[in-house]
C-alpha cells in the first residue's frame, strides 16, 4: 500500500497554551520548551526537513509573537504562519483553517510535543512511504504502549492485520497510542464544523468508514506534556531505553 505521489507539507500544531506544562509556560510557548538543549518545536521542524517536508505551516495563538520570531530564523523546511491569535481553534479546527495554506494534496500532521528516539531507520519516512490516499483518508503513526514515555492512558486504538484501526472502549487496554503524527487528505474535512472542535471527530468518521489506518512506530515514542514527562524524556535522550516488545 503506497501512493505515488509522496507528501511535501505539513501541519504543526503549535497554538496551545501548555497548561499542563506550567509553570514552564507561563512565560515561554510550549514549543519553545526545550528538550535535549533544542525548543520542542526544532526537534518536529527538523524530522519534517530530514524527510524531504518542503513547507510546514504552523498555527500560532498563545504567546504567538516569541515563537513566530523564533521560527522566522528556520530556514527549512519553509515556515507559513496559520494564525489563531482571535480565536483558539482546537486541531480540528486549526487544520481546517490552515487548508488553503496547505493547498489541495494530502499533509502530514504533527503534534508540537511528540518526538520519538528512532528505532531502525526514519518513522516518518516509513509513514510517508506507507500512505494510499486510495484507501486511507488518514494514516497515523501509533506507538505500543511499552515503547512510550509521558503517556498513562488505557491505550488509544486497536489495529487489525491490514492496519485499520478502531477505538479503544471502556476500560480494556489495547496496545496502540497515538504518536501525535498522522498523514491526512483534504476529503477528512469534508463536511467539518467551522470554529474549534477535535480532530477525533474526523478520525471517528474514519473509523465508520473503514478508512483509519495505522503504522506502528519503531523506537521509544515520548509525549512531552508535562515538566515530568520532559524530565522523563531528557533522561531518555541521555541513556535511550530499549523494549523488547512485538
Amino acid at each position: 500500500m503506497t501512493s505515488a505521489k509522496r507528501p511535501t507539507s505539513a501541519f504543526v500544531l503549535a497554538a496551545g497554551k501548555g497548561e499542563r506544562m506550567r509553570p514552564l509556560t507561563n512565560m515561554i510557548p510550549k514549543p519553545l520548551v526545550r528538550l535535549g538543549g533544542r525548543p520542542l518545536i526544532d526537534h518536529v521542524l527538523d524530522r519534517l526537513a530530514a524527510a524531504r517536508i518542503l513547507k510546514a505551516v504552523v498555527n500560532v495563538h498563545y504567546l504567538a509573537d516569541e515563537l513566530e520570531e523564533h521560527l522566522s530564523h528556520r530556514a527549512a523546511p519553509k515556515i507559513v504562519i496559520s494564525d489563531e491569535r482571535k480565536q483558539l481553534l482546537d486541531t480540528g479546527g486549526g487544520a481546517l483553517n490552515a487548508l488553503p495554506k496547505l493547498g489541495p494534496e494530502p499533509f502530514v500532521i504533527h503534534n508540537s510535543d511528540s518526538v520519538w528516539i528512532e528505532g531502525l531507520g526514519s518513522n516518518l519516512d516509513r509513514l510517508l512511504e506507507t500512505w494510499d490516499e486510495k484507501t486511507m483518508d488518514s494514516l497515523m503513526l501509533v506507538a505500543p504502549l511499552a515503547a512510550s514515555i509521558g503517556y498513562d492512558g488505557l491505550g488509544d486504538f486497536q489495529m487489525d492485520p491490514v492496519g485499520r484501526l478502531t477505538r479503544q472502549a471502556g476500560s480494556r487496554m489495547v496496545p496502540f497510542v497515538f504518536a501525535g503524527v498522522s498523514i491526512a487528505h483534504p476529503r477528512l474535512f469534508d463536511g467539518a464544523p467551522q470554529g474549534p472542535f477535535s480532530l477525533n471527530a474526523l478520525w471517528n468518521h474514519a473509523i465508520e468508514k473503514g478508512r483509519l489506518y495505522g503504522l506502528r512506530l519503531e523506537g521509544i515514542w515520548m509525549h512531552v506534556g508535562t515538566p515530568q514527562a520532559l524530565a522523563e524524556a531528557e533522561a531518555a535522550l541521555t541513556q535511550p531505553l530499549t523494549t523488547s516488545s512485538d
